[in-house]
């Protein structure tokens, strides 16, 4: 017992201002009931300390209230309120900035257009190139290997495969009950939904190298997403200049999802932003300096919030080490009921326990 506590201790000794942090957030579940039939509830954390701009928004704006300690509104003139932190230079927030039409136009998007190939996503590895992954998964269909004995059409799509050396699998025709006892191998569509981490649009990021490869073949980046990007990232500009939205990383989170402090390092040029948009459920973002021995701010991420992140806050370290996907604290009931038309119920069903991230960059 007192062997294992001093090792704790050591541990916690040991990590980061940063690795602390994402340990305090992090979504944990309470051990105290030993019934499996039982829901595991979430351990309680405390979130005093974690920024909620919204709450801020409506303190300053709605009733006149000062703002806190070393939080400023930018003093140019722009469609929605833009907080700074003053220390963090060239970091950006402006919570509600999308409207709820404009957070299911993009959530619809991320799940049915830009997974698709050539665009990559994370499954490319292992399955290659999957077409129409979300309508697969609304339909219940599955996945089968290619080379399985097994009938039914398969989607045309998946000829794209440019991963060949790797399995390659196909989307059969065959609901996923078609299968249950069955030898060959086959997953059903809406895993692989649920287990997509991210994808690429416009210039493809190669995971591997660290570096963007302008040689992949791509889909372009949407002329809206495009137009939106460049309107957000105007607070980051500098006047005169403009955002050339190059690339875009969508990130998926799920329930116990989180994603470890890094630096988005590898554009040329720092000073112009990241455009960073969330969608679905709450989360907390970390932000926090130049080394992860700096102690990080917490601050709530909403659907709709858009953070801009340029020059010197390009330096620091970021992450995102919880998301809500309880209903006392997701905040999704807009998106809820927005999504209740039966045609939209497997999007309300992904929404309801997800958080999406669309950051879009300017690489050259």
């Amino acid at each position: 017992m007192y062997e294992s506590e001093s090792v704790t201790v050591v541990e916690d000794a040991e990590r980061t201002a940063f690795r602390k942090a994402e340990k305090k957030y992090k979504l944990y579940y309470d051990q105290t009931t030993k019934s499996s039939k039982k829901k595991k509830q979430p351990r309680a954390v405390d979130l005093s300390e974690v920024i909620d701009f919204k709450s801020v928004l409506e303190s300053f704006i709605n009733r006149g209230g000062n703002l806190p300690p070393d939080i400023s509104v930018l003093g140019r003139e722009f469609d929605h309120t833009v907080f700074c932190l003053e220390k963090r230079p060239g970091f950006y927030f402006i919570p509600g900035a999308l409207s709820v039409d404009e957070q299911c136009q993009w959530i619809r998007e991320s799940l049915t257009s830009f997974p698709q190939p050539p665009n990559r996503t994370n499954h490319n590895a292992i399955y290659g190139p999957i077409c129409d992954l979300f309508i697969a998964a609304k339909e219940r269909k599955v996945l089968v290997e290619e080379g399985s004995s097994i009938g039914g059409l398969v989607s045309e799509c998946n000829s794209l495969d440019n991963d060949t050396s790797v399995p390659r699998w196909k989307i059969s025709e065959e609901p996923a009950a078609s299968y249950v006892g069955n030898t060959c191998k086959s997953i059903p569509a809406s895993g692989l939904l649920r287990k997509l981490r991210w994808s690429t649009l416009g210039l493809q990021f190669d995971w591997s190298k660290r570096s963007y490869n302008v040689s992949l073949p791509h889909n372009k980046i949407p002329d809206a997403l495009c137009q939106l990007a460049e309107r957000m990232a105007a607070p980051a500009m500098t006047l005169g200049e403009e955002f050339r939205p190059e690339a875009a990383i969508v990130n998926y989170f799920g329930s116990g999802d989180m994603l470890g402090g890094h630096l988005d390092d590898m554009e040329e040029d720092w000073s112009k932003p990241i455009v960073s948009t969330s969608l679905g459920c709450k989360a907390i973002f970390l932000l926090g300096g130049k080394s992860r021995d700096d102690q990080p701010l917490a601050m709530f991420l909403r659907s709709g919030d858009v953070v801009l992140m340029a020059g010197e806050a390009r330096e620091c370290f970021h992450g995102v080490p919880r998301i809500f996907t309880d209903k006392e604290n997701a905040e999704i009931a807009p998106l809820e009921q927005q999504f209740s038309h039966e045609e939209d119920l497997c999007l309300l069903e992904y929404v309801r326990t997800s958080r999406i991230n669309i950051n879009i960059r300017q690489v050259f």
